[in-house]
C-alpha cells in the first residue's frame, strides 16, 4: 500500500489510535514490532517511524542499508510470516531524512494469531498489550478446530459402552423422520454412525459425543445447568433453586421443565380447530431455541463455569459461558448472518437430528416466535465471559404470590388440563393425552402427578387394584382453574 507525505500528515493529525502507532525512530524498532503484531491480531493499522509522538512533528530519520536490514530482521520475528511493503517517504523540511511507514492488515476469524518472538499482542484502543491466554487459545482453536477444538478431543477413559445407545437410536429416528438422515442409518453399528458424524477419534468417543450421549458425566463438572426462580428483580431471595446434571438432552429437558414450572400457562380456543391451544407467557419455541443455542455454542472447555437459567418477576435470563465470534454482535445477531458455531461437529449432529435448523437463523426464529405472540424482542449481550439472552416477561404474568401447589413437569401440566373432574382409568387418561405406550405414560405422567399431589387414587390403600382410577386433587383443581381463566 503506497502512502505520500500528505497522507501521513492526515494520519498524524488524528494522533495515535487503535490503527495508528507513531515512533520517533527505528531506535524503538522492537516496541514498534509489538504494535505491528497487535495490528495483525486486531483491526490492522499503520506503523510509522520518524514522527515525534508528543509533538506530532514529522522529522523523519536517516535511512541506511543497515536500517533496512534491521527492519527486515525485525519483521522476520513475526509469526506467521507476513509480506510487508516498507515505504520510505522523503521529508523536504529535513533533507536526507525519510519517514518509514508500514501497513499491517487486520486479523480475520480462522487465521492463525500472530506472535512477535513467540509472544502475541493485540490492541486495546491505542494501547498495545500482551494477548490473554484464553483469547490466544480461542484463535488457535478457530484456526485448526480439527486439532484443538474441545469437542474433537478424545474423551478420557470413555468407551462406546458409556454412551446411551437408546438415545443415539432415538436421535437417528428423529433425523430420519426429518429427512436429514438416511433410513439405512437405523441398521448401522453405533460406532459407524458416530464415526461418520466425526464424534469418534481413533475409535474413542470425543468430548462432543460425551456431551450429546453420555450416561456418565462424573469427569465433566461443566455438564450442569443452574436454575433459579428469584423473588423480585434481583438475586437477593429465591423461591426455587435447582441444579441439573447430564448430557445435552437431559439439560435441555430440565431447562424446559423449569420454565413450565414457573411461567404462566394460558390457553385459547383456535378458530380453525375448535381445540384448546396452550401457550407459555414466553413462547415455548423461543425458550427452547435459546436453551439449545446456549447448550450447543457454549464454550465447554471452561469446565469451572455453568449455564444458568434465571427467572425473575420481570424477565428471564439464559447465560452461557463463551463469547460471540468477531463477526457477531448483540446488534447484528438480529439480522441475517452466517453461522460460526463454536462446536462445529456438535452443531452438525444436532442439525441432522433436527434440533437445529439452518445455521445462523436461530436468533431470527426466537424473535419471530416472540413477535407472533406479541412479546417484546429479546436482548442479547456478550460480556464478562458469558453470552446472555434476556426475555422481558409480560406485566400480567408476574403475580405477587404463586399458587401453593404446582405441577412438577410439563407432562403433568398437560395431564391436568385434559383430565376433567371425574375419576378416570389410566387407559382413559392416556387416550386423552394421545399416548399409546402405557408404560411410558405411567412413568412420565402418572408417577410424577401422584408424587406431586396433583392426582389421587380411587383405592389409595391398594395401588394395584384391578379397577384403579384417578382424579384431580383439590390443589390440582385450583391450579387448573387459575390457568384456564
Amino acid at each position: 500500500m503506497n502512502i505520500t507525505l500528505e497522507d501521513i500528515k492526515k494520519l498524524v493529525s488524528a494522533d495515535e489510535s487503535r490503527t495508528l502507532e507513531l515512533k520517533k525512530s527505528t531506535g524503538e524498532l522492537k516496541d514498534g514490532m509489538h504494535s505491528a503484531c497487535a495490528f495483525l491480531n486486531t483491526e490492522g493499522g499503520w506503523l510509522i517511524f520518524g514522527i515525534a509522538p508528543s509533538s506530532l512533528k514529522i522529522i523523519g530519520q536517516e535511512v541506511t542499508d543497515k536500517t533496512k536490514r534491521e527492519i527486515a530482521q525485525a519483521l522476520a520475528g513475526l509469526e506467521p510470516a507476513v509480506d510487508i511493503k516498507v515505504v520510505y517517504v522523503d521529508v523536504p523540511e529535513h533533507p536526507g531524512n525519510k519517514v518509514i511507514a508500514m501497513h499491517f492488515d487486520g486479523w480475520v476469524w480462522g487465521e492463525h494469531p500472530h506472535t512477535f518472538h513467540g509472544c502475541p499482542y493485540y490492541k486495546v484502543e491505542s494501547t498495545t498489550k500482551v494477548m490473554p491466554q484464553y483469547m490466544y487459545d480461542e484463535r488457535i482453536r478457530a484456526h485448526k478446530p480439527q486439532v484443538y477444538a474441545w469437542e474433537r478431543l478424545a474423551a478420557d477413559s470413555v468407551t462406546l459402552a458409556d454412551l446411551n445407545e437408546n438415545l443415539i437410536r432415538n436421535s437417528i429416528r428423529r433425523g430420519i423422520e426429518g429427512g436429514r438422515i438416511p433410513e439405512s442409518a437405523l441398521y448401522e453399528p453405533i460406532g459407524d454412525i458416530l464415526s461418520k458424524w466425526n464424534l469418534l477419534k481413533n475409535g474413542i468417543p470425543t468430548n462432543g459425543a460425551v456431551l450429546l450421549f453420555s450416561k456418565n458425566i462424573e469427569e465433566y463438572p461443566q455438564f450442569t445447568l443452574r436454575m433459579a426462580r428469584f423473588v423480585g428483580t434481583n438475586k437477593n431471595r429465591f423461591r426455587d433453586n435447582q441444579r441439573a446434571e447430564g448430557n445435552f438432552f437431559e439439560l435441555l429437558e430440565a431447562g424446559i421443565a423449569f420454565c413450565f414450572k414457573h411461567l404462566s400457562l394460558s390457553g385459547r380456543i383456535t378458530d380453525h380447530s375448535l381445540e384448546r391451544e396452550e401457550q407459555l407467557e414466553i413462547p415455548y419455541h423461543a425458550l427452547r431455541e435459546a436453551l439449545i443455542n446456549a447448550l450447543c455454542h457454549r464454550h465447554w472447555e471452561n469446565y469451572n463455569l455453568t449455564i444458568s437459567l434465571a427467572i425473575y418477576d420481570d424477565r428471564i435470563e439464559i447465560a452461557s459461558p463463551g463469547m460471540f465470534p468477531p463477526q457477531i454482535t448483540p446488534e447484528n445477531i438480529r439480522e441475517p448472518h452466517e453461522s460460526f458455531p463454536h462446536n462445529l461437529k456438535v452443531a452438525e449432529a444436532l442439525y441432522r437430528m433436527t434440533y437445529l435448523e439452518n445455521w445462523g437463523s436461530g436468533a431470527r426464529r426466537i424473535i419471530d416466535a416472540c413477535r407472533a405472540q406479541g412479546i417484546e424482542d429479546p436482548v442479547w449481550c456478550s460480556e464478562d465471559g458469558f453470552v446472555t439472552i434476556t426475555f422481558k416477561r409480560p406485566t400480567s404474568s408476574t403475580p405477587q404470590a404463586p399458587p401453593k401447589h404446582h405441577p412438577s413437569t410439563p407432562q403433568v401440566e398437560s395431564l391436568l388440563l385434559k383430565m376433567g373432574t371425574s375419576y378416570m382409568t389410566m387407559k382413559e387418561m392416556a387416550e386423552v393425552c394421545n399416548i399409546k405406550d402405557l408404560k411410558y405414560f405411567r412413568e412420565s405422567y402418572i408417577a410424577p402427578a401422584l408424587e406431586s399431589g396433583m392426582i389421587e387414587r380411587l383405592y389409595p390403600d391398594h395401588p394395584k387394584h384391578p379397577k384403579q382410577q384417578y382424579r384431580l386433587t383439590a390443589a390440582a383443581e385450583e391450579w387448573v382453574t387459575l390457568h384456564t381463566k
